[in-house]
């Protein structure tokens, strides 16, 4: 049983290890608007049906620029639905998941991205 539970642990990390840079794997959805020591700044767009690949995020925050509705599916196996309106800003954690715009209006977002360390960012 613990040998079970170790492997299926190692499994998660890799994946999680191993998931890639939205803005590598969907380059046609994400872009970089701006990037320094404290942050990545994203801008993201799809349309209705569309589907990112598997990716991760740091810690971020979401600006809704459109109305939209998404399903995201996690690495850890949960699946959840999440809808937006426009001006609607949300704190996450780190993630690695898969989205999929499952309304019938385009997503856009602004995506602001943690970098770690960024208390040193901060100016008085």
């Amino acid at each position: 049983m613990f040998r079970l539970l170790f492997t299926a642990a190692l499994m998660a990390v890799a994946t999680a290890a191993s998931a890639q840079d939205p803005v590598v794997t969907d380059p046609d959805k994400y872009r970089v608007i701006l990037e320094n020591d404290c942050v990545r700044v994203l801008d993201y767009a799809d349309r209705p049906g569309e589907k990112t690949h598997q990716h991760r995020h740091p810690p971020f925050v979401l600006y809704a620029l459109s109305p939209f509705s998404r399903r995201l599916a996690l690495d850890d196996g949960r699946v959840l639905q999440r809808q937006f309106a426009a001006g609607e800003v949300m704190w996450s954690p780190a993630q690695v998941h898969v989205g999929e715009n499952v309304g019938d209006t385009p997503t856009h977002v602004i995506i602001v991205e943690m970098k770690p360390g960024i208390g040193g960012c901060v100016s008085g």
